[in-house]
């Protein structure tokens, strides 16, 4: 594992829209183990695949997921709502207002919302014998109408960097559908720089697109912890589409590590996929490489989270993305959700080394 040689670039605390230029202007840039880096733009994605290539993309929505209120203390906090949990409670998080977590929660604590809500903390989460700490934590939040109304209403969406309050629209991609269901707590940003105008690209390059849905929950829930199960759905068109790639010779690219996660677990030994829907407990790494994907399309995360950096370098090998992420710090890339891009592709395709 070599993350700690990375280095963290400078964020991105605005949409690149409000720096003048389009979602698809953002940098990209494309990393291969034979050759030179590639520096580029978004729009210029179709380049950089074949014919008969396809890109996989995730149609989970945001949530506003985030909203202020008090401890019993009268100290102000904001509540991060991850998603369901068994019982009909929710995982949340607890963070100051300027984003650092709460480490000092107990079992039973109260949190007064606005609207009148409290939402009380039950047990820790995943392990419900945990009584105290900084969480994530399973929380009974009674409303009246249902959890989301009342969040479109009070909440706003979850900033990984700190960013002011944008409105919830930016935290969306292209591709975002509305589910029955809660969707992402924090947006599956990898896809943000797509645009009408790169999917035709891609489409008269022959490269094929297909969807999927993963609801991403809390993407740092406690330092160097692993990411909680997520819930996902792959259907089978887009399980088709994958095998016939490969069966086709092409490669089949993640838009992001939710993409990656949902694929990935519904690969079989040799690689072949199949509709599946629930929740996934995956985590790709030393211990279990990729099946199924060749390249992952991703925007630039702090270093530390080390189970990304866990899945990059199970993708593409750590050797190329430590070449990727030195070359974006040197080169001025942006981090973050409203950051730029990054390509990485195998030399050695997942369904070409089984």
């Amino acid at each position: 594992m070599t993350a700690p040689t990375r280095r963290t670039g400078r964020p991105a605390a605005e949409p690149p829209e409000e720096r003048g230029i389009a979602r698809d202007e953002v940098r990209l840039l494309v990393a291969r183990e034979r050759g030179p880096l590639r520096h580029t733009t978004f729009r210029a994605l179709p380049t950089a695949l074949r014919r008969g290539d396809l890109v996989v993309v995730n149609t989970s929505d945001t949530e506003p997921a985030a909203v202020d209120g008090l401890r019993a203390d009268g100290s102000a906090v904001t509540l991060h709502v991850s998603g369901p949990a068994p019982d009909d409670l929710h995982v949340v998080e607890l963070r100051t207002p300027d984003g650092r977590t709460v480490t000092d929660g107990v079992a039973g604590e109260s949190v007064h919302l606005p609207c009148g809500v409290v939402a009380a903390l039950v047990t820790g989460h995943p392990d419900p014998r945990a009584v105290s700490g900084s969480g994530p934590w399973r929380a009974r939040i009674p409303v009246a109408g249902g959890l989301r109304p009342w969040l479109a209403c009070t909440g706003r969406p979850i900033s990984s960097c700190g960013s002011p309050r944008w409105p919830l629209e930016s935290y969306r991609t292209m591709f975002s559908r509305p589910e029955p269901e809660f969707g992402s707590a924090e947006m599956p940003s990898a896809g943000r720089p797509f645009t009408p105008e790169v999917l035709y690209g891609l489409r008269a390059r022959g490269v094929g697109v297909a969807r999927l849905v993963l609801h991403a929950g809390l993407s740092s829930p406690a330092a160097g912890a692993a990411p909680l199960p997520e819930r996902y759905r792959v259907p089978p068109a887009t399980a088709d589409a994958v095998n016939a790639a490969h069966a086709g010779g092409g490669r089949v690219v993640a838009v992001g590590a939710t993409v990656a996660r949902a694929l990935e677990t519904v690969a079989d030994p040799s690689g072949r996929v199949t509709a599946g829907a629930g929740w996934t407990h995956l985590l790709l790494g030393a211990r279990r490489g990729p099946r199924v994907v060749d390249g992952l399309l991703t925007g630039w995360h702090d270093p530390a989270a080390a189970h990304l950096m866990a899945l990059l370098d199970a993708v593409a090998g750590a050797r190329l993305v430590d070449r990727a992420y030195a070359a974006a710090v040197e080169h001025g890339y942006r981090w973050h959700e409203f950051g730029d891009s990054c390509l990485l592709l195998s030399t050695c395709p997942a369904h070409r080394v089984r």
